[in-house]
């Protein structure tokens, strides 16, 4: 069960000496040899605070049959998307803001002691998110947002991997009035400009997951534009699609009530069980080719009838 590593890492994030080095030593205790855990430091960037360091950190596990070993089998990307664990000195301790980094941690510890163990999945997994402590608390509606060590480009420039065939990225999403319900939600496929419509595999999986009825939310072409544009966004939960061509699913982490990411107290144990073993099954299932993000067919029909949209990413 993904339980003991959930309250593992919530305990270590809470900690307010926490750093990358903390966290790569703990998942290296667990890695098999072939595995790789990679930490990359950077100064945070203004409006924040430049004598702070952002720890990034990327998990890479090599699948038996996977691109990594010269295989064919695809590469899942798995992305704790955040502002900050902590927002210091105006809060104390972990904050709501932090749930996608905890269900990323947990994730990449399950999936290193499956293959430490012999439960080895055919394509690799990449998973990759960031540590940070120290930001300012930035005015929003309906509630204030943390602020970002570092722009969201930076964020994807170490967060998403060329490899990754598909992203789902993990994001505390309890700060709006859009989704009313306590537990975790998926999004539509978003590919290259597109809006697609929720991939059919993952709402079986999240059913499986959670035992209730499959929960969805709404995205808009707002969020998968760049975050510095200018235009309203829900939240960062799906920027990592202006940086690559793979299809990108948002896994929400969600409440009954608005609760803003920078408040203590407000991460809630049974949706982050649930989000890790959902990520956990999507990275199983995808790396053996048996679930896909989105239709092919229905995407190449799109495209033939209205053309690249790519410039929603800002990329062209």
């Amino acid at each position: 069960m993904s339980l003991k590593y959930v309250s593992q890492f919530y305990e270590l994030l809470d900690n307010p000496h926490i750093n990358g080095q903390k966290i790569v030593n703990i998942l290296k205790s667990v890695s098999p040899p072939n595995a790789e855990i990679i930490l990359n430091s950077v100064h945070y960037e203004e409006p924040e605070d430049t004598s702070q360091l952002c720890d990034f950190i990327k998990v890479i596990i090599p699948g038996t049959d996977g691109k990594s070993q010269g295989g064919h089998y695809p590469t899942l990307g798995i992305i704790g998307r955040l502002g900050a664990q902590q927002a210091q000195p105006n809060r104390i301790g972990l904050v709501s803001d932090a749930d996608g980094s905890i269900v990323a941690f947990a994730s990449a510890m399950k999936l290193l002691e499956m293959a430490s163990t012999g439960g080895r999945l055919k394509g690799d997994v990449i998973i990759t998110t960031h540590i940070a402590t120290h930001v300012s608390i930035t005015p929003h509606e309906p509630v204030d947002f943390m602020g970002m060590p570092v722009s969201s480009t930076t964020m994807n420039q170490y967060e998403v991997d060329a490899q990754m065939d598909a992203i789902l990225s993990i994001d505390t999403s309890k700060g709006n009035s859009i989704i009313k319900h306590r537990g975790i939600a998926i999004s539509p496929t978003a590919k290259q400009g597109y809006i697609l419509r929720v991939a059919p595999d993952l709402v079986r999986l999240l059913e499986y997951a959670t035992g209730n009825m499959a929960k969805t939310f709404p995205i808009t072409t707002q969020d998968i534009s760049p975050y510095d544009n200018g235009v309203y966004h829900f939240n960062s939960i799906m920027q990592p699609h202006v940086a690559t061509d793979a299809p990108v699913v948002g896994l929400a982490i969600t409440a009954n009530t608005i609760v803003p990411g920078s408040e203590t107290g407000a991460s809630y144990e049974n949706e982050l069980i649930d989000a890790t073993r959902f990520a956990v099954e999507v990275a199983k299932q995808f790396c053996w080719n048996k679930i896909k993000f989105y239709q092919q067919d229905e995407y190449d029909a799109l495209y033939n009838l209205y053309g690249s949209l790519a410039q929603i990413q800002g990329t062209k």
